[in-house]
């Protein structure tokens, strides 16, 4: 697992339009990298939305917002346009940055264990240093636990 202090891993991805994001084109801003299991499920809708809503408090920060999940660029694309999102979604469907920033594990849900994309959120600063990491995401209300 990352945590405060570490280098952020380099990263390069294609969004929800087809365009490269790497983490290196964010040199001197401030990046909330955040991972989600699944485009269009109730609790990823409510936290892209919730960030989405509040892309201009980010903006006024100096901060980019970037989503990735394992999802293909067309289901990021049907996911962004659906919701009007404002941001860049990563299509990690070989999971490389997923695991690069440790979040894919061992998840449970009614008695049962498989392995999945933890929900987890990086905010890495300006020298691409992570300095914090949110492992228990409230959905909802993300924004409030980002700018805290």
């Amino acid at each position: 697992m990352l945590k405060i202090g570490d280098k952020a891993p380099a990263f390069t991805g294609k969004d929800q339009d087809g365009n490269l994001i790497s983490l290196d084109q964010f040199k001197g801003k401030k990046v909330v990298l955040y991972f989600y299991p699944k485009a269009n499920t109730p609790g990823c809708t409510a936290e892209a939305c919730n960030l989405n809503d509040n892309l201009e408090r980010f903006q006024a920060l100096g901060y980019q917002i970037i989503g990735v999940s394992a999802d293909t660029v067309k289901a990021q694309k049907n996911f962004s346009e659906k919701y009007q999102l404002k941001f860049p979604l990563i299509a990690d469907t070989n999971k490389e940055i997923i695991k690069a920033y440790g979040a894919w594990g061992k998840k449970s849900m009614y008695g049962k264990e498989y392995e999945g994309i933890m929900r987890y959120t990086f905010l890495i600063d300006e020298n691409q240093i992570i300095r914090e990491v949110i492992t228990k995401v409230d959905t909802k209300n993300h924004t409030a636990q980002i700018l805290k």
